[in-house]
């Protein structure tokens, strides 16, 4: 699986961490930065992931800033884009099984390492559970659609 993964300067280490695991289980990491930890702008790299994504250049995206909550916002924008912020392994499981998210936002002052890298392995080998979630992704479509057309009314 191609795997974009992405971080500010919060979240280096752990996507550091999180990237050479991803290569000895085989995946092929693409690595969208931030390269340091000098203070960055954690929406850019959010952004280049989602956009990896959304593109198919890339199956999956991780995204890891100090909380993921900014992260997961910046990527949501990203029409296509279904990130999940998880802080346990159920959280992450659950993110895929019945949002079918096909990105992975972690808090690196939430979650050690040891733990991203068992939430990241759960989540890359969890298959989207289908039946009644099915039409809750489509009404998020619809919604995406009708937002990018203008045409929501207010009930």
């Amino acid at each position: 699986m191609r795997i974009a993964i992405g971080s500010d300067h919060r979240g280096f280490r752990m996507k550091e961490a999180l990237g050479h695991y991803l290569k000895t289980k085989k995946h092929a990491v693409i690595d969208v930065g931030t390269f340091s930890e000098e203070s960055c702008n954690y929406a850019q790299y959010a952004f280049l992931v989602a956009e990896a994504v959304r593109a198919r250049r890339a199956d999956r995206g991780i995204i890891i800033c100090k909380s993921g909550i900014g992260s997961c916002i910046a990527a949501n924008k990203v029409r296509g884009v279904r990130a999940a912020l998880a802080h346990t392994v159920k959280a992450a499981r659950l993110s895929r099984l019945h949002n079918d998210a096909n990105v992975l936002v972690l808090g690196s002052d939430f979650t050690p390492v040891e733990t991203a890298k068992k939430m990241t392995g759960v989540w890359l080998n969890t298959a989207f559970e289908g039946g009644r979630h099915v039409q809750r992704l489509q009404t998020i479509k619809k919604i995406e659609e009708c937002h990018e057309k203008g045409t929501i009314k207010e009930r």
